[in-house]
């Protein structure tokens, strides 16, 4: 029910902040401020929803005009309202989550954290509806910035010094790589805008270094930029800032790995991929090469370094920096096929990851166990828990018939077009490494015996805040492997236009 599209297409960046306005009204009041951040998560998502229509014809609509020739706009186009439906429907689960593991752990300063939740989820509609480049990178950094007291949340000194790191990474490599990269693609064209074929395919005339763009090592080297200056897609060595924010409650964990943060740099790879460069472009020359080898080394390395890890969240963190450099290799192969299976880890990976680290929240909720080798026997007390992480490992792992099965599919049908076979190698030892460092976790929970005798009358399941949403997530891994058809039919038009 659209009356105003310009009003419609603004609302998903308007509700989250007036829901962190509500937040702060209701500070003293714990129901109403938990209400309040239910009916601002419904209400987003409703707004999502409504603006379905508009992903072939939506207007722009300016929010602000810095520069003469650039303005802060937004615009709705397929690949973005995947991301705004993928985010604000995890928000929900993710909301109610969050409130059963602040309220079982009495976690303090619940509404700065409900806060800094909104504005973060406001952030990352901005990005998912910019209309050029130059929007983006001010919600991606509105983003970095609201997400820094959610991860230093404890305010001890692990927290404030994983906060450091976090901050440090992203920001450098926004002012070093990123932003440069921004400028030199502006000089060059005239326009940051997101356009269907990519602007950089006829280059400003007469500009100095537009005349040089296209040559093959320009390109590379422009590419490159924007690939590393995307920190928050975590290509190593720029992965670090990742698993030090583990120091955060698992709710921010959560928020990271699959609703925002890590997405939101994916999300914008393929952006950058389509949009300023477009497949014609990054299918000429050697330009993704250096890259492709990047990604295809951290997919592995990260993995490696998975196995090493006893203390599960940081498991699931070096997890999701391999799963994150499935995109970046995918955009790699510069074929509709790579880009679809990027695209497609967009929401796949989302729902299977969200489900681990909900598992691994509930698991310290009930038990508060952090390490692995101490929780064996724990699946016979939290089967439902257990049941939940065992399908969502099998997402990740890319196994049917869960969704993360389509995102390998895709991705060696990509490999195979670009004639990069070695790339099935890495994918398919990828799979090997996550049986290796995700299926012990299930095996110890329902077949070692538990090591404290003491734990058999004590634990159970954790509060059903906690229980209902990774139960949902670990759910919708499955439908979606039979509900992948719509994805598919979003996103491929875009591809063909740009391979065409």
């Amino acid at each position: 029910m659209i009356f105003n599209p310009s009003l419609a297409l603004s609302l998903p960046l308007l509700i989250p902040f007036l829901g962190a306005i509500g937040l702060r009204l209701f500070s003293r009041q714990p129901s109403l401020r938990e209400g309040t951040s239910f009916v601002t998560a419904f209400a987003l998502l409703l707004s999502v929803l409504n603006i379905i229509p508009l992903a072939n014809n939506s207007p722009t609509v300016v929010l602000a005009q810095p520069f003469p020739d650039i303005a802060i706009a937004l615009k709705l186009e397929p690949l973005g309202l995947l991301f705004a439906l993928v985010a604000s429907s995890l928000w929900i689960l993710t909301t109610q989550y969050a409130i059963g593991y602040m309220r079982g752990n009495n976690e303090k300063h619940q509404t700065r954290f409900f806060i800094c939740f909104a504005i973060s989820i406001g952030a990352t509609m901005g990005i998912a509806l910019s209309a050029n480049m130059l929007s983006l990178f001010v919600f991606y950094e509105l983003l970095t910035f609201a997400t820094y007291p959610l991860v230093t949340h404890k305010g001890d000194s692990r927290a404030q010094h994983g906060g450091r790191i976090y901050l440090g990474i992203l920001l450098t490599t926004s002012v070093l790589f990123l932003l440069p990269a921004l400028i030199w693609t502006y000089i060059a064209t005239g326009t940051t805008d997101f356009v269907a074929g990519g602007i950089l395919q006829e280059p400003l005339a007469g500009s100095a270094l537009g005349s040089s763009i296209g040559s093959p090592s320009a390109l590379a080297l422009l590419f490159t930029l924007y690939m590393f200056g995307i920190g928050k897609a975590a290509l190593m060595p720029f992965h670090r800032w990742l698993p030090n924010a583990m120091v955060a409650p698992t709710p921010v964990s959560a928020l990271l790995h699959a609703v925002a943060v890590v997405k939101a740099g994916v999300f914008s790879v393929l952006k950058v991929a389509i949009y300023i460069f477009g497949l014609d472009l990054l299918s000429q020359g050697n330009i993704t090469d250096f890259v492709m080898w990047v990604a295809a080394f951290t997919i592995l390395l990260s993995s490696f370094i998975a196995l090493r890890q006893d203390n599960l969240k940081a498991r699931l963190a070096y997890s999701t920096i391999s799963q994150l450099s499935y995109v970046t290799l995918g955009v790699t192969m510069a074929n509709s096929m790579g880009l679809m299976g990027g695209a497609m880890q967009i929401p796949m990976h989302a729902f299977g990851k969200i489900t681990l680290f909900f598992c691994a929240g509930a698991i310290y909720t009930a038990t508060h166990k952090s390490h692995i080798s101490s929780m064996d026997g724990l699946g016979r007390k939290m089967p439902i828990t257990y049941a939940a992480f065992f399908i969502g490992s099998l997402s990740i792992i890319g196994l049917p018939p869960l969704g993360g099965s389509w995102v390998k599919w895709y991705l060696m049908l990509g490999a195979v077009d670009a004639e990069q076979l070695i790339l099935i190698g890495v994918l398919l030892g990828s799979s090997l490494l996550n049986i290796a460092y995700l299926m012990p976790i299930v095996i110890r929970g329902f077949f070692m015996p538990l090591q404290d005798p003491q734990d058999d009358g004590r634990i159970a399941e954790a509060p059903i805040n906690c229980v209902m949403p990774l139960a949902l997530t670990a759910l919708c891994s499955l439908i979606l492997f039979f509900g992948a058809e719509p994805i598919y039919q979003l996103i491929m038009p875009i591809l063909e236009h740009h391979s065409g």
